[in-house]
């Protein structure tokens, strides 16, 4: 039996030490967005690492995920594993052995919160950019991929799949740059 720890912040700026998980065996830490569970590396890394008998545990359920699918998965994940996880701010421990009712419908409730707080957060981003663009100042992501380059591969005479290898994109993000 190990305790392993998850800790997770938004961005690289903010700092995991508040997220005090005490003594810990393995710990995983990442400082990316919880908005997909399928997208942290050490989420997955977690997942993939323990063992049934350990205790998983995270500070706080928003933590783990901001989605409550990704919430029930990750929790069904870790006890079809024969693990348990417990959830240190909110008092809360799911295990295989033991099917607690209140507990669930709490997790359920703390996990629909999450859900809501992030959906207010990208409507607010999202009111916050419409505004910066009525203003003339919002000019938008930077592009991440080198539209050109993608031209100039094809005019060598390269498959769409040869360009995404070589330029480490989709065949999708190919197909759209040279159809659109």
């Amino acid at each position: 039996m190990a305790y392993v720890g998850y800790r997770r912040v938004s961005t690289a700026e903010q700092n995991l030490d508040r997220q005090d998980l005490g003594p810990i065996d393995k710990m995983f830490e990442e400082k990316m967005s919880g908005k997909s569970a399928k997208d942290r590396p050490a989420l997955q890394a977690m997942l993939d690492y323990i063992r049934e008998g350990d205790i998983v545990q995270v500070y706080a359920i928003d933590r783990l995920a901001r989605d409550l699918r990704d919430l029930q998965d990750i929790i069904q994940t870790v006890n079809d594993k024969g693990a348990s996880i417990a959830f240190l701010s909110e008092g809360l421990t799911f295990s295989t052995d033991k099917t607690d009712a209140l507990a669930k419908l709490q997790l359920h409730m703390m996990g629909a919160f999450a859900e809501f707080e992030r959906n207010i957060i990208r409507k607010r981003q999202a009111e916050g950019i419409a505004k910066a663009k009525k203003k003339g100042v919002y000019k938008g992501r930077k592009p991440s991929i080198d539209r050109s380059k993608v031209h100039a591969l094809k005019a060598e005479g390269l498959s769409t799949y040869k360009i995404a290898e070589t330029m480490g994109i989709s065949r999708m993000s190919v197909h759209r740059i040279l159809n659109g």
